[in-house]
């Protein structure tokens, strides 16, 4: 996914791997390992159902451009329970966590 932020009211979009936008309210930054991630929350459109579960990407930095910075997915599950389980316990008291067996 290509980084395109709007920094009013925390929404970031991004465009998917078709080229289109799609909007996500930014919940937090977890650091895990020396690496960043970024929690996501899609923002739902009108008539879209609400699941409530949450995008987590890499931060990664740009080779091009230093000032530029890009949302990378991440692949391994280990690694995405670490940041969620971090991103859960920082927000215990803010959020209703769901956990599905």
């Amino acid at each position: 996914m290509d980084e395109n932020m709007d920094e009013l009211d925390n929404i970031v979009i991004l465009n998917d791997e078709d080229g289109n936008e799609v909007r996500f309210e930014f919940l937090d930054l977890v650091e895990l390992d020396d690496e960043q991630y970024v929690v996501l929350l899609p923002v739902i459109e009108d008539g879209e159902a609400d699941d409530g579960e949450v995008v987590i990407l890499r931060l990664e930095d740009s080779e091009e451009n230093p000032d530029e910075e890009s949302y990378v997915s991440v692949e391994d599950e280990e690694i995405l329970m670490n940041v969620f389980n971090i991103f859960k316990e920082k927000f215990k008291d803010e959020f209703d966590f769901v956990d599905e067996d």
